[in-house]
């Protein structure tokens, strides 16, 4: 058989699970007709590179990111980051920077709770430093923001406005009045990118090709985008551009798209709307299929949805779902061919996620065929660990989350739980498929999003001076439990095929098989055996996609 490429002489991890190695292999008309070892290439014609020895495996599969809320980001600038000792000398701050660069629109801050102090910020804070212009400060963790008085008005949010989803995406109410601090995607999106609708296709092309260039140097073909909460006009937006680039052939990335739902009494008209985006958004590398539910919020907020009580302020969170109205849902989509995946932070958020798929597995039996996945899962509970695997539930977690001191969440969890937090490990163990992910919400520089970071703090949970990783980040000591370090074969799979299967395309993407498409990557170092600190440093050499080489 002539072929387009033949290679030999590689050390090829295929993440095949019935062949995990190789030495050589074929390629023709975009898809891999050969792999095994050197013997078999007798059978096919063509040039023959000789790799003497270099390391090659499936492209990258970061099976939960988000493209399209970075792009509001990348024009929506967030301002300065600020790191006070306190509520004072964060509107010292504020004030400073307003009385010299003044005659903006809207003066934007970023700013960590903690820095804080156990003080919060209120409108009236921030009308007495800025009367006369707009003044947003976005929480560093991207789950709420503050905003002054003039914001407020200008979206109509007064005391009377209710709250976009009760208990979980909220305007924060003192004594029945509005404080200006808004929780949660539903209800600080919309203010955020207020002008992202704005935005020109050449601005969105340029953003969008940023994330592009990245991926390719990197070696990742395919995505999971999980969507923007509380904005689906800019959501839409941004599929509108990918699907004319992909329609123009400059979208070599494979996206699996999805649509947010922001409350259980959404679900209905929701399910239409994703169905829609199934229909209109079909083209070779942009897919709708799924739609996203962030079921809970963060830990850091008190918005993540626990069995047991938080320790400082004794409330449970809140879930946007019930495990009835997930039952219901999950009928629906299983009737339409969709998919279902969720933000779960919190044992409880998983565990009502667990309960609503038991149910509907129990009414349905064998019919059920939702390809269901929880993400994050910061916090399980024992009871729940093993019910992934019985389930057939898919757990997805974001490996470079998997480090620091975990003396900072004991303040809200306890110590004992702050210690059992991103029980990969033994998820994987039970058998349930575990994939993993980047999860970002801005393009930046990208350093969060290399998924060799991911593979580094998974395999050795600590980030240290090796690391290629933000000084902040950084924390010698490993994030226990210790016994939840992953190995690097764990990694590739998780980042492969794994990711693959998550998305449903592991008949076609995720392994160097026969017959899948050719995407892979080489380095010049091994990976099965390369340091795990430092690990985070490596990149491809060369990139295919489709046996076409990209880089």
């Amino acid at each position: 058989m002539k072929a387009d490429m033949i290679i030999k002489n590689a050390k090829i991890f295929t993440s095949d699970k019935e062949k995990l190695q190789a030495t050589a292999l074929a390629v023709k008309d975009g898809k891999f007709v050969y792999v095994g070892d050197e013997a078999g290439l007798s059978e096919y014609e063509g040039a023959v590179t000789d790799l003497n020895g270099k390391f090659i495996m499936p492209s990258i599969i970061d099976s939960h990111v988000h493209v399209t809320i970075p792009v509001g980001f990348e024009y929506a600038d967030m301002g300065e980051r600020l790191e006070p000792n306190g509520k004072q000398e964060a509107l010292d701050l504020m004030a400073k920077y307003i009385k010299e660069n003044p005659g903006q629109e809207r003066y934007r801050f970023i700013l960590e709770k903690k820095f804080l102090n156990g003080d919060d910020i209120v409108k009236e804070d921030l009308d007495a430093i800025c009367p006369d212009a707009e003044l947003q400060i976005q929480e560093g963790e991207g789950h709420s923001i503050w905003v002054n008085s003039k914001i407020l008005e200008k979206h109509g949010i007064t005391d009377d406005t209710p709250d976009p989803i009760p208990g979980l995406a909220i305007y924060v109410r003192k004594d029945g009045h509005v404080t200006g601090n808004c929780i949660e995607g539903a209800a600080e999106i919309p203010i955020i990118f207020d002008s992202s609708m704005e935005l020109t296709d050449e601005q969105v092309d340029a953003a969008l090709q940023r994330w592009i260039d990245f991926s390719v140097e990197y070696g990742v073909s395919c995505v999971f985008d999980s969507g923007l909460p509380g904005d689906p006009k800019f959501h839409e937006k941004v599929y509108k551009r990918l699907k004319a680039l992909d329609e123009q052939g400059k979208l070599p990335i494979y996206v699996d798209g999805s649509l947010v739902i922001n409350a259980e009494r959404d679900a209905k008209e929701g399910l239409e709307e994703v169905k829609r985006l199934h229909r209109e958004y079909n083209t070779e590398h942009l897919k709708v299929h799924t739609m996203k539910i962030f079921m809970d919020g963060t830990q850091k907020i008190h918005t993540a949805a626990m069995v047991t009580p938080y320790v400082d302020v004794k409330t449970v969170g809140a879930t946007a779902f019930s495990a009835e109205g997930i039952c219901e849902l999950l009928k629906g989509l299983n009737e339409a061919g969709l998919d279902l995946h969720l933000h779960t932070v919190g044992e409880r958020a998983s565990r009502t996620v667990l309960d609503g798929y038991e149910m509907a597995k129990k009414e349905m039996g064998d019919s059920l065929k939702v390809r269901v996945t929880c993400a994050h899962l910061e916090v399980q509970d024992d009871a729940d660990l093993k019910r992934f695997a019985e389930l057939g539930v898919i757990a997805n977690y974001t490996p470079h989350w998997h480090a620091g001191d975990p003396s900072y969440s004991a303040t809200w969890l306890g110590e004992e739980r702050s210690k059992k937090q991103f029980r990969c490990k033994t998820v994987w163990d039970t058998g349930a498929l575990v994939a993993w992910s980047s999860d970002n919400i801005v393009f930046g520089d990208f350093m969060t999003w290399n998924p060799y970071l991911g593979m580094e703090i998974g395999m050795t949970r600590k980030a240290t001076a090796k690391t290629r990783t933000y000084e902040y980040a950084r924390c010698d000591t490993v994030f226990p439990p210790e016994d939840e370090r992953m190995n690097i074969e764990e990694m590739l799979l998780g980042f492969t095929i794994n990711g693959a299967k998550q998305l449903g395309i592991e008949s076609q993407k995720g392994s160097i098989t026969v017959g899948k498409d050719a995407d892979f990557l080489v380095f010049d170092k091994d990976l099965l055996t390369a340091e795990q600190e430092g690990f985070s440093y490596n990149k491809p050499t060369d990139v295919y996609f489709g046996g076409k080489k990209v880089k």
